[in-house]
């Protein structure tokens, strides 16, 4: 629709609008609702996400126990390794959350975590580097749709003012899965055992809990709120009430390839790729690096692993404050830019300082890029899928922009090579880089929808906010005269 055309529809609608109703929700059935889907669903959610992230990430762990001496590794295979598995890992995202949206969570979700905690297990058994690279390219298929369907997936129980926690909780797991793979390579890197080395003890260990998890699972999740096991009649109306009120302007769509693909004519399409190919870069360095540069600090391989924790910890606690914070404020912009700030001077101190005579310094930086390298992640996600009220545009939006930033991680691998050792300039410069594009994005982005906000409530003559119009009202989306963005 023209703007022309926007701005009659809203003139001509000023009078009309019954901004203030909304959906009558039964109150104790709606927070029972909710206790229950916090209670039955969002704990398995984490901790598949955990497993799915500690056997991602497990590798630098193995590398500090000699994985590179046993396997044969020379110059940059490790860098090699890292990179190939990003390829599927970015590639397959949007084919998963189609088959997510066909076939459910429960489905979908705990398939590929039975078959990646295989997978992981199988990892103990490789001998040379070209099994590794295939193990680990089978591996980024399978993990390829979790965090994309688990986003999407929690869209189907929560609503736009609680998708930003529960998604930092989540992604809190991947924090803390990077904080107790460090704790348990320390403990399964003392095992004195001839024939298994410690880190093939770590992909046994942490394989089997995976390929345990996604059995559970089979039998645990719902398919969608209406069909959950554990919720009674008065419950499930409640679910459909609330998303109709503020998540979705229709329920129980079936999947339509058209419908999905729907959005990616918009203008806003390519921003979002910027901005979802750009922030993930310093998390994935962090992810898959973070034992290595701490290691480059000079303590032991037991130590490395140990000095891993602390600033992860921070960073799972600092994403959960700054990530309810955005809920309660119902702001994503400010609070994103945030983390990208912080991310970004932790970086640049590490690249400016001799981090060899600077150990503290390099440490303290080490909690800053933990700090705010995870946030976006929950808050990039929660924010696109605020402003979409399509649930078969968001399951492909959704993967899309996942996958995006899964092959981010790409740039991050391909600039880690040895010879940059032991500063990793090129790594770091790149990332650095890639946070002032995303920093620039977001907050353009931000001011564009909150000036467009404001060029609407001046033709209508009232403000109206998100949140004050329910969503099955909204099956315009944009074009709807009554369409505020979330900020």
């Amino acid at each position: 629709m023209a703007i022309d055309q926007v701005e009659k529809a809203v003139a001509v609608s000023a009078e009309s609008a019954k901004v203030g109703e909304s959906t009558y929700i039964d109150g104790d059935a709606e927070r029972s609702y909710v206790r229950k889907v916090d209670l039955y669903v969002l704990p398995l959610l984490c901790l598949m996400y955990f497993f799915d992230c500690m056997d991602r990430s497990n590798l630098a762990n193995a590398k500090t126990d000699g994985l590179d001496q046993d396997i044969h590794l020379v110059g940059n295979d490790y860098s090699l390794m890292v990179l190939l598995f990003y390829i599927p890992f970015g590639l397959c995202d949007l084919p998963w959350n189609l088959l997510l949206k066909r076939y459910g969570g429960r489905l979908t979700l705990s398939f590929m975590t039975v078959v990646w905690g295989i997978l992981a297990l199988c990892q103990c058994a490789v001998k040379d580097f070209g099994s590794m690279i295939a193990v680990r390219m089978i591996l980024g298929v399978f993990e390829a749709g979790f965090f994309a369907g688990a986003a999407f997936y929690l869209t189907l129980f929560y609503t736009r003012g609680e998708m930003g926690f529960r998604l930092a909780i989540v992604q809190s797991f991947s924090v803390l899965a990077s904080a107790f793979s460090g704790l348990i390579s320390f403990g399964v890197f003392q095992i004195n055992d001839p024939a298994v080395k410690g880190w093939q003890w770590l992909f046994i260990i942490e394989g089997s809990m995976t390929f345990v998890t996604g059995i559970v699972c089979f039998f645990w999740l719902p398919g969608n709120p209406r069909t959950a096991w554990f919720l009674n009649e008065r419950e499930r109306a409640a679910a459909t009430a609330r998303q109709l009120r503020d998540t979705s302007s229709e329920v129980d769509t079936g999947l339509d390839l058209k419908a999905a693909f729907e959005t990616w004519k918009d203008w806003k399409f390519p921003i979002w790729c910027i901005i979802t190919f750009t922030y993930p870069v310093a998390y994935a360095t962090a992810m898959n690096f973070f034992p290595l540069i701490v290691e480059r600090l000079g303590f032991s391989t037991v130590k490395t692993n140990l000095w891993t924790v602390a600033p992860n910890l921070v960073g799972a606690v600092v994403l959960l404050c700054v990530a309810k914070s955005s809920d309660y404020f119902r702001e994503r912009t400010f609070h994103i830019v945030f983390s990208l700030v912080v991310s970004l001077v932790g970086m640049l101190i590490l690249a400016t300082i001799d981090v060899l005579n600077h150990k503290g310094v390099a440490y303290f930086a080490c909690f800053l890029m933990a700090a705010g390298a995870y946030i976006p992640s929950a808050l990039v996600h929660a924010w696109h899928n605020n402003n979409n009220m399509h649930e078969n545009s968001r399951a492909a939006n959704t993967g899309f922009f996942v996958g995006l930033g899964n092959l981010a991680g790409i740039l991050s691998a391909a600039t880690f090579r040895t010879e940059y050792a032991p500063k990793y300039i090129p790594t770091l410069v790149a990332t650095c880089c890639c946070n002032g594009v995303a920093i620039v994005t977001v907050t353009g982005l931000g001011w564009w929808m909150r000036r467009e906000n404001g060029r609407r409530d001046r033709l209508q003559g009232r403000r109206v906010r998100p949140g004050e119009v329910d969503t099955r009202q909204l099956g315009e989306g944009e074009d709807d005269p009554n369409w505020r963005y979330f900020l």
